[in-house]
């Protein structure tokens, strides 16, 4: 039986401990809960352009979408990893490259 592995094209995930350090590193927090692609996308994207390379951009969002569509979205102006929590919370790590 496929997984939702097999179907998605989502960056990699990070553990609990590994996304909590990241969030308390970040240089920008964006909160996207309750927000709809593709504002999140469009925000991830201003976003980086405030930042310096190697600075962190994280984005808090309860739609699944985003987890795939920012990543795509910003391209190759950030590395993505994703962290999903199993109570319908996702952030998106966005280091700028």
């Amino acid at each position: 039986m496929p997984s939702i592995d097999d179907v998605t094209n989502a960056p990699d995930e990070l553990s609990d401990d590994r996304a909590d350090k990241l969030l308390e590193e970040a240089d920008l927090v964006q909160d996207m809960m309750g927000e709809v692609c593709p504002y999140p996308q469009v925000e991830a994207k201003k976003g980086l352009q405030d930042l310096e390379s190697g600075e962190l951009l994280v984005q808090e969002t309860d739609h699944v979408p985003c987890t795939e569509n920012v990543p795509r979205a910003v391209g190759d102006d950030a590395e993505a990893r994703v962290w999903r929590s199993g109570d319908a919370t996702y952030r998106i790590y966005l280091r700028k490259r």
